[in-house]
């Protein structure tokens, strides 16, 4: 078997056994031959508690979980044992060791109504369907989402992690376009265009199964991005979906950069549904959880700049581009708001602002 041993560690009101290979709970951590278990995918795993209690909440019929890639089966356990309402979960992971450690720690917390599957993901979603399907690779998602889209029913939910950012984000521009068949930029905006190109990509696979697809809650943190995705059947839907993908062409601005060449294809339409997100922090103001004030932090972001344009400023960049002391954000966002712009913070860099006010007002008022 293998030289780690396994440790109890908690999250939510679960125990589960992990074999641990890394005690931080930053970045992204390294495979060692053993069911992986990242700390710092806490926040991760207790957003998809409350948002699986948010479906559970919205829905009239019995769900099917799916924790597809779930390694020591913890989030798929804390799915079955800390959710309220009528649902089954499905825990999968192809590797013997990995199924071993689900099977025991099925044993140890008997929730109610799981199965644990020994199968390779993709063949998994092709024998079944599913209402939420959730795929945590450790890396991109890319070869898991064909099967995925084909798989989830209509109104279901793929959640998805990409641990892969620095493709995204432009660093192997290669990679990304091999990968998902999309030009990035590696810029101050780097973050929003890599979500976004994620997004584009689910939407182009959507399509190809005459689905379209509806953004519900898209983030970005230090070393990954997660998307949670709503699937509809239709033509129509998926016509309407793909009016939302689109370039960035070249000369094109991006907050006050301009672009060298052609990005994308990415997804230009919402990446949150503000109702949902208020609807998810009153579940999170009523459930206890370790990372419950960073979720509240995190959400109220979202909520905030979920109808705000595309892309960002940053007062560091901007002050370097303008070659002038940045003023305080609070005053540049009164003096917006006085003059009638739109004007929100962003999640994805804590100097950030988003706004529709153009380049020439934001220079005035620097």
């Amino acid at each position: 078997m293998t030289s780690f041993k396994a440790e109890l560690v908690s999250e939510g009101n679960t125990d589960i056994l992990v074999y641990k290979n890394k005690d931080s709970k930053k970045g992204p951590g390294t495979k060692k031959g053993v069911p992986f278990y990242n700390p710092s995918m806490e926040l991760n795993r207790d957003l998809s508690i409350i948002f699986c209690q948010w479906m559970i909440n919205n829905s009239k019929k019995k769900l099917r979980f799916l924790d597809g890639l779930g390694a020591s089966g913890i989030r798929g356990i804390r799915l079955a044992k800390e959710l309220k309402g009528d649902f089954e979960t499905i825990i999968n992971d192809w590797d013997k060791e990995a199924f071993k450690l689900i099977e025991k720690n099925i044993e140890k917390n008997k929730p109610k109504d799981v199965i644990a599957e020994n199968k390779n993901l993709n063949t998994l979603l092709s024998e079944e369907k599913f209402d939420y399907i959730d795929v945590d690779p450790f890396g991109s998602p890319a070869g898991f989402i064909d099967s995925a889209m084909r798989s989830i029913k209509h109104g279901g939910i793929i959640a998805c992690t990409a641990t892969d950012t620095a493709t995204l984000c432009g660093v192997y521009p290669k990679v990304c376009l091999r990968r998902y068949n999309a030009m990035p930029f590696h810029s101050v905006v780097m973050k929003e265009i890599g979500l976004r190109i994620l997004v584009g990509f689910l939407c182009k696979h959507a399509g190809v199964y005459d689905k379209g697809i509806e953004p519900i809650v898209c983030y970005s943190t230090d070393h990954y991005f997660r998307m949670y995705i709503r699937v509809w059947n239709g033509v129509n839907r998926a016509n309407q979906s793909v009016g939302n993908l689109g370039l960035i062409k070249k000369g094109e601005k991006t907050g006050f950069e301009t672009t060298d060449k052609d990005v994308g294809p990415l997804w230009k339409g919402k990446l949150q549904n503000k109702r949902a997100l208020q609807e998810l922090i009153s579940i999170l103001f009523k459930t206890s959880l370790n990372t419950k004030n960073m979720l509240w932090k995190l959400l109220d972001l979202l909520e905030e700049e979920s109808d705000s344009p595309c892309f960002f400023y940053t007062m560091d960049s901007l002050a370097s581009y303008l070659k002038k002391s940045p003023p305080k954000t609070k005053k540049i966002f009164e003096q917006l708001s006085k003059q009638g712009f739109e004007v929100s913070r962003t999640h994805f860099n804590p100097m950030g602002f988003k706004t529709n006010a153009s380049i020439d007002n934001i220079k005035k008022l620097f």
